[in-house]
């Protein structure tokens, strides 16, 4: 009975119910019908080494069907407009709510893009000049640096309630505000003309050296059918206008055998094809041909800014547009602070939240003209984090991809506030994580494994992280892993001379990089390690750097064609059987004709998704029937490709199938971790991690003296760090010089020289502020990271 005046408690309401999301019988990818129940509004981590199965999880197969029923729900119209998404490979998902993806994927690489085209920043920022700035020059798109000015005369035609009136205009100008000069990429090209063309030979000689422009294909067919110049004449004997014509005609229609053709001249075709792309797009030959050919230089007209002179006129307060993009963000927050304009405050207000918001999530560092492309993955993700920070919206399922990738122990610590502070807000939050910082404030842990590939894809623990400690998986063992500082260090035999570096940030440094040893750079993210080596050490003669960049591939590519075993191996089989080596590539001749070496056959559906099914002929083996009956060491090509990498090593290191070149890259492929991967298994199904290693393995090929590593422990598991750790130590005990750029305790403890850039971010950044080894780091305790590191060692 409840006591008289008070009522009863009131049942729990059935739409209160539903606390939970229900996944049974997943089997995207490597996983094995994984059931699991996940806890909506709490922050949830998946751990498991990589290659475990978590992004199939979470993103292939919670996150994905979300978005799939999404889309479901626009018209068949609309649905043809957006990407055709499959049903993940899953008996049933309950209890979904809608997903956003915060994942590492760099911003595209677009040079048009900068930090503050993506996030709207600028679009603030050009409303602004527009209203208030003195003199008033235009509308919001007088200061956009991606919009021409156009001029008009003519006859004007507008349709009005089906009537078109028709008006007469002269002169009319819609201003833009892109720099004509450099048409808004703040930098101009010089093209070195004899890096195109010997010109001793004739076209049909081969006189161009651009790679793709062969005489044999197309480019041949259209040179010699324009008929501007002889084909057979050496290019040093073309007159000025067949050498006009050669580099510099406008596209002119033209007629060969039959077909109509569009030729032009090799320098507006490079720029369309080549110059407007970002470098790190493109393909590595390509770009360094470009590198060779091409030097690029801040266009003189505008200064670097990409905004026309009328731009860059119109002035708040004494700067205009393009020094306020120039400005460190917690710079320009302040200044915008300052600001009275009662006339936009609303505008002043959402332009304060987004650059506050900057410095709450770390980034208060960089500045709103930095090129999107030069991001790095961690930096791309927080940016993108920026605009869910403030959002008012509730009950959605935050997905993160590793979101303490790039950040220093500090940075680590304020982006698990934000994290937090999304869950609380009564959202779910869902994290794939390995760092143990970012796993500790997880409400919910769901650990896959017990092993990679086809050796994980299993939950073998889900609960909290105190039962995560005390189980007996792979994370649980390792999570509390600590790494002894090291001592003795080893001697250097030599120094890496920097002096006066001052790319970005850097403040005329001066230092010392130790060779013949382990040496880490470490500090806060946006100190400068990054601008100390592209700037002063990148490009030096025997220096091979490994950056973070994403490997790229379609299902086409696999681990053999990436890391260029596939190449000794094609060989092998051709030399064994007497055969030409391309019958041994399923893009090849070897290819099935009947899936054309895809091993899958696509049905499109319109706007339904695309069936992909196993194709008949080949059954998904890719080759044609006639070249599986080469062997090789009693195997035909198919199941050497269906080999793990540890299997493909014995057998091409003895016996009748021994292949040195093959071994070789075998071995490099086991020593970062790989030995599980399948020879023949497509990019597209790789984890991040397991990218990031397949990378490291190619990389290592390149000859070189020092190696500078830029976050090598990017996607790896806690157990995988102490390999990375044992094949840096092998590199070095080869003679090697070892360069890491480094947040992970366990490396900075593993080093034998620590230097430390801080103490801040952006211009409180760019000093070196400690040199030494890690040992005197800890006792030192002089800095941000000499504390991290000596709360990691347990001193």
């Amino acid at each position: 009975m409840t006591p008289a005046g008070e009522p009863a408690l009131a049942a729990v309401h059935v739409a209160d119910t539903h606390d939970l999301i229900r996944v049974q019988g997943a089997r995207e990818n490597n996983l094995k019908d994984v059931s699991v129940e996940i806890p909506k509004r709490r922050l949830t981590a998946f751990t498991g080494v990589s290659g475990s199965g978590k992004s199939s999880l979470v993103f292939a197969t919670i996150a994905a069907e979300s978005q799939r029923m999404i889309n479901e729900t626009y018209s068949a119209f609309v649905q043809g407009f957006m990407p055709t998404l499959a049903r993940p490979d899953v008996d049933l998902l309950e209890g979904l709510t809608t997903a956003i993806i915060v994942d590492q994927e760099r911003m595209g690489a677009n040079p048009r893009s900068t930090v503050g085209t993506a996030t709207d920043a600028n679009a603030m920022l050009r409303i602004l000049f527009s209203r208030i700035g003195t003199p008033h020059v235009g509308p919001p798109t007088a200061f956009s640096f991606n919009v021409p000015t156009r001029k008009a005369s003519g006859v004007m035609s507008t349709e009005k309630s089906g009537r078109v009136e028709k008006s007469v205009v002269q002169n009319v100008v819609y201003l833009g505000g892109m720099c004509p000069r450099c048409e808004g990429m703040g930098s101009v090209s010089d093209i070195d003309l004899t890096a195109l063309y010997d010109e001793t030979k004739s076209l049909a000689g081969g006189a161009l050296t651009i790679p793709g422009y062969s005489m044999d294909g197309w480019y041949g067919r259209i040179f010699s059918g324009s008929g501007f110049f002889d084909m057979d004449k050496p290019i040093s004997r073309f007159t000025k206008k067949q050498l006009d014509d050669l580099l510099y005609r406008e596209p002119t229609k033209i007629k060969v055998e039959g077909i109509n053709l569009t030729y032009e001249g090799l320098i507006p075709r490079m720029q369309k094809s080549m110059l407007s792309k970002d470098p790190e797009a493109m393909q590595p030959h390509i770009r360094a041909f470009v590198e060779r050919a091409v030097t690029f230089q801040s266009c003189p007209e505008c200064e670097g800014t990409r905004l026309s002179p009328e731009a860059r006129s119109a002035r708040i307060n004494g700067k205009n547009i393009a020094e306020l993009c120039a400005m460190q963000i917690t710079d320009l927050a302040g200044w915008i602070r300052e600001l009275r304009e009662p006339s936009v405050a609303p505008l002043l207000g959402g332009l304060q939240h987004l650059l506050d918001s900057f410095a709450e999530i770390g980034l208060g560092y960089l500045s709103l003209d930095r090129p999107a492309g030069t991001l790095s993955g961690g930096e791309a993700q927080r940016t993108k984090m920026i605009r869910h920070l403030g959002s008012s919206l509730t009950d959605i399922t935050y997905v993160f991809d590793e979101p303490s990738i790039g950040l220093h122990p500090h940075d680590i610590e304020r982006m698990n506030g934000l994290l937090l502070q999304l869950r609380d807000k009564g959202n779910t939050v869902l994290v794939v994580e390995h760092k143990p910082e970012t796993i500790g404030i997880a409400d919910h842990v769901i650990d896959l494994g017990p092993g990679a590939g086809t050796g994980g894809g299993e939950v073998v623990y889900q609960g909290t992280v105190a039962g995560l400690r005390g189980s007996d998986t792979v994370t649980g063992r390792h999570l509390d892993d600590r790494a002894a500082v090291k001592d003795p260090a080893r001697t250097p035999v030599g120094v890496l001379e920097v002096r006066g570096a001052s790319t970005h940030n850097l403040k005329d440094v001066d230092v010392d990089l130790p060779l013949g040893v382990l040496c880490v750079l470490t500090g806060v993210a946006g100190s400068g390690k990054s601008s100390l080596i592209n700037g002063s050490v990148a490009g030096r003669e025997g220096v091979v750097v490994i950056d973070q960049g994403a490997i790229k591939g379609s299902r086409r590519s696999n681990p053999a064609t990436y890391s260029g075993l596939l190449e000794p191996i094609r060989k092998a089989f051709a030399k064994a059987n007497g055969v030409k080596p391309a019958l041994f590539s399923s893009n090849s001749e070897g290819a099935c004709p009947a899936c054309n070496g895809a091993g899958v056959i696509y049905t499109d559906l319109g706007v339904m998704a695309t069936v992909e099914s196993t194709c008949e002929e080949c059954e998904g083996k890719r080759f044609q029937a006639a070249v599986l009956e080469y062997a090789l060491g009693g195997r035909n090509i198919a199941e050497v490709l269906a080999m793990s990498v540890a299997e493909a090593k014995d057998f091409f290191g003895g016996g009748e199938a021994a292949t040195p070149a093959a071994h070789k890259v075998l071995d490099r492929l086991a020593d970062v971790g790989l030995g599980y991967l399948s020879l023949g298994q497509p990019l597209t199904t790789l984890s991040g991690g397991e990218r990031q290693r397949l990378k490291l393995a190619a990389q290592m090929a390149e000859k070189g003296d020092i190696y500078i590593l830029d976050e090598p422990t990017t996607g790896l598991h806690l157990a995988d760090v102490a390999n990375l750790l044992a094949l840096l130590d092998r590199l070095v005990d080869s003679g090697k010089s070892v360069i890491v750029i480094e947040h992970h305790q366990a490396v900075m403890a593993h080093a034998d020289w620590v230097v430390d850039l801080g103490p801040g971010a952006g211009h409180d950044g760019g000093r070196i502020v400690f040199e030494g080894t890690p040992a005197d780091l800890v006792a030192s305790q002089s800095t941000l990271t000499g504390r991290h590191l000596a709360t990691y060692v347990g001193h």
